[in-house]
C-alpha cells in the first residue's frame, strides 16, 4: 500500500479530529469513515443522520473516560506527594 501526505488548514485537521472515535485512530480511518456516511446519506439520510450520532455518542464516552482518568492520574499524585511528605518527617 502506498502512502502519501496531503495538506489540511489547521480548521480542517481540527474538524476532522472530531469525528475520531479515538485518539488511536487513523487519519486515512476517520476519512474513510466520512466517505461511507457521505455515501450512506445520499441513500438513506436517516442512516447517515444515525451513524453520525453514534459517532457523537463515542465521542462523548471517550472525551468523558479522557476527564475520568485525568482526574484519577491527579488524585493518585496528590496521594503519591502525601507519602513523600510523612517519610520525610
Amino acid at each position: 500500500m502506498a502512502i502519501t501526505t496531503i495538506k489540511l488548514h489547521k480548521e480542517t485537521k481540527e474538524r476532522i479530529d472530531k469525528l475520531k472515535d479515538s485518539h488511536n485512530e487513523s487519519y486515512d480511518d476517520v476519512l474513510k469513515k466520512i466517505l461511507y456516511i457521505l455515501n450512506n446519506t445520499r441513500e438513506n439520510p436517516e442512516k447517515g443522520k444515525k451513524i453520525l450520532e453514534q459517532i457523537e455518542t463515542r465521542r462523548e464516552l471517550m472525551i468523558k473516560q479522557e476527564k475520568d482518568q485525568k482526574a484519577e492520574d491527579r488524585e493518585k499524585k496528590k496521594v503519591s506527594s502525601k507519602k513523600v511528605v510523612k517519610k520525610s518527617k
